[in-house]
């Protein structure tokens, strides 16, 4: 019984390096996103702009997908930091992206215009399946 309780335990550390870093990059992501967004995202958020609760909730998704390949398939620890930091980029070039073939998108999240926030959702989620999907080697 306790060996076996000892051998469960032993990937902890591993666990703890992994997820202690994925939330690291999440926070990272979603400060450095919220700097790169011409609009306040949290302030849009609380006073309930449901455009930018989708376009913000959808980015993360669109980059925690692709963090979820580089923790699976990454061959130690340094490569999945590394493949996160892709992730990060790629990410924040979907939003750039979408902003320059819609001119419009910023004032229209600002304006609560979900049509324009579920197109950036569709695209920053669609961009991270590829990303993640690229990712397994």
């Amino acid at each position: 019984m306790n060996s076996s309780l000892l051998e469960s335990l032993s990937g902890l550390f591993d666990f703890c390096k992994y997820f202690g870093a994925a939330l690291g990059f999440v926070i990272l992501f979603c400060l450095v996103y919220c700097k790169i967004t011409p609009y306040n995202e949290l302030k849009l958020i609380k006073n309930g702009n449901t455009s930018a609760a989708i376009s913000f909730g959808s980015a993360l998704l669109g980059f925690v997908l692709p963090l979820y390949s580089a923790i699976t398939h990454s061959v130690g620890f340094i490569d999945m930091l590394i493949w996160a930091m892709i992730a990060i980029l790629v990410q924040f070039a979907v939003f750039g992206s979408v902003r320059i073939i819609f001119k419009s998108l910023v004032r229209d999240i600002e304006n609560n215009n979900t049509a324009a926030a579920t197109l950036l959702a569709f695209c920053s989620v669609s961009i991270g399946i590829l990303n993640a999907a690229c990712m397994a080697y």
